[in-house]
């Protein structure tokens, strides 16, 4: 009888790495047909921004609405969007989120729902957030 036990107990245990890693790869993003791929920096995870429908129409098209005037000239492709977070392996927090749609910089937190879905969050102050939902692409 202990045999089914340890065999599950051994099964959870080598899934649960695996999920911890869920959080990295390719993601659609809930507006502007937006593709995010997360990755690993360092100690943290961060994610840039590899395409869009603004960017299908301009590849060239410039980060116009940053806040920071001397920021308005870079290229939206391949812009880091996400940086800082850090946690897991289902909740990522402590990070910033950037939104070039408003060129704001938020605080922001990662919760992984399933290996094809997750929930980002950006806040100015709390309660004052966004929440979307992505989906894994790849």
């Amino acid at each position: 009888m202990k045999l089914p036990l340890i065999a599950a107990a051994l099964a959870l245990s080598v899934s649960a790495p695996a999920f911890a890693q869920d959080v990295i790869g390719l993601w659609q993003t809930q507006t502007n047909g937006g593709q995010v791929e997360i990755s690993r920096c360092g100690n943290s995870i961060c994610g840039k921004l590899v395409n869009s429908d603004h960017i299908k129409t301009n590849p060239g098209m410039k980060d116009e609405k940053n806040k920071d005037p001397a920021q308005r000239d870079r290229t939206l492709k391949g812009m880091q969007m996400l940086w800082g977070f850090s946690g897991g392996p289902d909740k990522w927090t402590g990070g910033k989120v950037y939104n070039a749609n408003d060129g704001g910089t938020y605080s922001g937190t990662i919760t992984v729902i399933s290996p094809t879905s997750l929930k980002l969050k950006g806040c100015i102050v709390a309660p004052l957030c966004k929440t979307e939902t992505w989906t894994r692409i790849r």
